[in-house]
């Protein structure tokens, strides 16, 4: 596996390290509502979902994680195509924006695995 694989997923991993402590522990901060534009008051009715959501963005960033650490090419494709998915899922729901922060640096690491 390349450096430029293992950085890109590592990236990739902490990035969802970081939605993970903005959504389950940091939502209703005001930098926090800043960033994913909710209201305070919307942020208050919305706790309880961004800290599950959260929980998801850990358990994809605790898989590619693991496939880092193992060097298992397999759980790192399943992990990255996850991220993909949910990122074009977010851009089509929720803001294009996602598609930008989450889908894209998942797909440059499925390139750059692929190409290693």
């Amino acid at each position: 596996m390349s450096i430029l694989a293992i950085i890109l997923i590592a990236l990739v991993a902490l990035e969802h390290f970081y939605i993970l402590m903005l959504e389950m522990f940091l939502w209703q901060r005001e930098q926090t509502r800043r960033i994913f534009g909710v209201s305070a008051a919307l942020a208050d009715q919305t706790v309880a979902m961004a800290a599950n959501q959260g929980l998801y963005n850990g358990f994809l960033a605790a898989g590619l994680t693991w496939g880092l650490l193992t060097q298992r090419t397999d759980v790192m494709v399943f992990f990255l195509a996850c991220v993909v998915v949910a990122g074009l899922y977010g851009a089509m729901t929720v803001s294009p924006r996602i598609a930008l922060v989450q889908a894209f640096p998942a797909g440059l690491g499925l390139l750059a695995l692929w190409l290693s």
